[in-house]
């Protein structure tokens, strides 16, 4: 995939994702603040923007810094910072590539994953979207060469179904403490949402 291919892909997610956005709001709202529908639909807004207005030159790598600051931008939030941290993060890996492959990929969503667990302070087990990012990423990198999307959107599902019966440990959802436990992370179901967006919105 070149960096052409890349923002079309992305083009397509931003306007596919946010049809969840409803959903994420509520997830949210029994967990959080409640205002992850509004990042998820600011956010892919701003995205598309960026995206049309990228010189035909940019690289992958600054097609995805593009991406983190747009997002970033359009919102105020906690999760919003730590999605773009993690886009940054991800785009220093793909510095000076015109291809991205599977294994860049797989790469990418690693470095990602890595990001929003050590800026975030939280791991697998805390009920956070490391929960799925984590074993997406590790689904990713195991199919390399091939692509490894459907293997990681598995590996999203499980992640957010596993991370019903655990007990928030970060950010606001920790207040509720027990009560926390069998109620479906908002976060870990965006990823998989993202996910489940990108490849109804770019099919093989």
């Amino acid at each position: 995939m070149n960096a052409s291919e890349l923002r079309l892909a992305i083009s397509r997610v931003v306007e596919e994702f946010p049809k969840h956005a409803d959903e994420l709001g509520d997830l949210d709202q029994a967990l959080g603040d409640g205002d992850l529908g509004i990042t998820v639909s600011a956010g892919a807004a701003a995205v598309s923007d960026a995206m049309t207005a990228l010189p035909d030159t940019a690289t992958p790598s600054e097609v995805v810094l593009a991406c983190a600051k747009a997002f970033a931008n359009a919102n105020p939030s906690t999760m919003a910072a730590l999605v773009a941290g993690a886009l940054l993060a991800g785009s220093k890996r793909w510095k000076g590539v015109d291809d991205i492959d599977a294994e860049r990929i797989a790469d990418f969503a690693m470095t990602a994953a890595e990001s929003i667990s050590s800026r975030g302070k939280s791991q697998v087990g805390d009920k956070t979207i490391l929960d799925a990012m984590f074993p997406a990423a590790e689904a990713l990198r195991a199919s390399v060469p091939k692509s490894g999307l459907d293997a990681a959107i598995s590996a999203a599902e499980e992640g957010v179904v596993t991370s019903k019966d655990l007990q928030s440990r970060r950010g606001r959802a920790s207040w509720l403490q027990e009560r926390s436990i069998g109620l479906q992370d908002p976060g870990a179901t965006a990823f998989l949402r993202f996910l489940q967006a990108w490849k109804a919105a770019n099919p093989a």
